[in-house]
């Protein structure tokens, strides 16, 4: 039987969910390493993560987890350059994976042409999980955020990678951003053991509405993130809590 655990923090602001996620990182890292000998961690972009980001390399925590046998890839990534201020591989690079002992990261290439940098990025996976034809990688812990629009990852409503069932990442064109984006798919991210979204503002607070009805028929992006025989953790703050 398929079955998602759904749980709900709500904190009193940005720095008490970075906290609240980072302890559930700890304890999913310390059961994967010791169950598997490795920890798969996929983060996301944007400005959401950065509280957990600075928290995790801060010297009271940077050790909480095992860097070592860490192993840390990107759900999604911006179509420029390394150097970009818009990189999500810069700023968890300049946040956080310079500052603890952290060596096996992979990050996705925005710099390529989109389609070459997705399917190299999926090549990566199969290898790295040992996939057969059709299997899914399974990720121990996944790192989203959510958009007003309901967009989670780089899966905006209307895109058609919401609808893909093989692919295991895509590349994308954001009409309302006039941008490319590289992501991993929904099959992807309903396949991982944990995934923990991050949520912050009352500008949030009708997606939520919407997102954390489990009853409801999925329309959202975020909505869709649904994992199979797994945990869907959301972290909030107050205002994005009571609109």
């Amino acid at each position: 039987m398929i079955t998602t655990h759904l749980s709900l923090y709500v904190a009193a602001d940005v720095e008490q969910m970075a906290e609240q996620a980072a302890l559930l990182m700890v304890e999913q890292s310390k059961a994967a390493i010791a169950e598997r000998g490795v920890f798969s961690l996929a983060i996301s972009g944007g400005k959401t993560p950065l509280p957990l980001f600075r928290l995790l390399s801060h010297p009271d925590w940077a050790t909480k987890i095992d860097w070592a046998n860490t192993m840390v890839y990107w759900v999604d990534e911006r179509c420029v350059s390394i150097e970009s201020e818009e990189s999500n591989y810069r700023a968890a690079r300049q946040e956080l994976l310079s500052k603890v002992e952290a060596t096996r990261f992979y990050r996705m290439k925005g710099e390529e042409h989109p389609e070459k940098a997705a399917l190299d990025y999926e090549k990566l996976l199969q290898d790295h999980f040992s996939l057969k034809e059709g299997e899914l990688p399974r990720f121990d812990c996944v790192i989203l955020g959510v958009g007003s629009d309901g967009h989670t990852a780089s899966l905006y409503p209307g895109d058609p990678a919401m609808a893909e069932k093989k692919r295991l990442v895509m590349d994308a064109y954001i009409p309302k951003l006039k941008k490319s984006r590289l992501t991993m798919t929904l099959p992807v991210l309903n396949n991982c053991r944990c995934c923990v979204f991050l949520a912050s503002g009352r500008e949030k607070n009708h997606v939520l509405t919407t997102a954390l009805n489990l009853m409801a028929a999925p329309m959202l992006p975020a909505q869709m993130v649904r994992p199979h025989n797994g945990k869907l953790c959301w972290i909030i703050d107050n205002t994005a809590y009571q609109g």
